[in-house]
């Protein structure tokens, strides 16, 4: 269930034995099509949820009925574990695309709470992790320039993407439209496609058909102001993600 490239994303990866523990704790496997909603805001929760295949969101309805992204989760990720102790949301969580989550009831992660300190700690790491991607995120909203958001969203989701071995051929897969790159860039779709064309131009970037084709990673990573740091990725990943160890793009 969870391949070895599952949470390679951490400073240090699972022990076949954690590994081995998380998979035990699994209650179920279920899977959710593009569009629809796996957690919904103020609704009672009693399990969590980790991604397992495709691209999941975060999102808040406004009272003017717009969404509003505030969170992308690619495979890996825990997508609701603060829902453990909150027991509830104040956000939906979404598919993005077709996805598959493995199902961790409560009642399970609590033992694994009680019984293995070093894994539950494991667990708390994944959701300090998630606090610092979401500061991130305001400080690419509130201090970078349009070019700077995209070129830092982009340079953020291929490091994410190279943790869990899903970069290739000089790229990787955004199931994403520009709407929803406006929406985590705080951008008109008007301007997305302006920045894109501008990336594209630089000879930094492209984007077609959901497939982002990176031409010169060391150029992006400086055009969004784009430091890894907060990601706390393993060294070599880390090195890749901004093109300091060779051919950083296949692992």
């Amino acid at each position: 269930m969870l391949t070895r490239s599952v949470l390679l994303n951490r400073a240090a990866p699972l022990s076949d034995a954690e590994r081995g523990r998380l998979e035990t704790a699994i209650a179920d496997v279920r899977t959710f099509r593009a569009g629809e909603t796996a957690v919904r805001q103020d609704t009672p929760i009693q399990v969590s949820l980790l991604l397992v295949e495709g691209f999941m969101t975060r999102h808040v309805d406004a009272r003017d009925g717009k969404r509003h992204l505030v969170a992308v989760h690619v495979p890996g990720d825990f997508v609701d574990l603060h829902a453990f102790t909150l027991k509830q949301l104040d956000h939906d969580v979404g598919a993005l695309t077709d996805v598959s989550v493995a199902v961790f009831t409560h009642e399970s992660l609590e033992k694994i709470l009680v019984d293995d300190a070093a894994l539950a700690k494991r667990l708390w790491f994944i959701t300090m992790l998630d606090a610092a991607q979401h500061r991130q995120w305001i400080y690419r909203l509130s201090s970078l320039t349009a070019l700077q958001r995209v070129a830092h969203f982009l340079c953020e989701t291929h490091a994410r993407l190279l943790a869990v071995g899903q970069v290739r051929a000089h790229g990787f897969t955004l199931p994403m439209t520009q709407s929803d790159i406006g929406e985590v860039c705080s951008l008109t779709n008007v301007h997305v496609s302006r920045v894109l064309r501008d990336l594209r131009e630089m000879g930094l970037c492209q984007l077609r058909s959901s497939q982002v084709q990176i031409l010169d990673i060391q150029g992006l990573v400086t055009a969004g102001l784009f430091e890894p740091g907060y990601l706390y990725l393993n060294p070599h990943v880390a090195s890749q993600a901004v093109g300091h160890n060779g051919d950083f793009h296949d692992r």
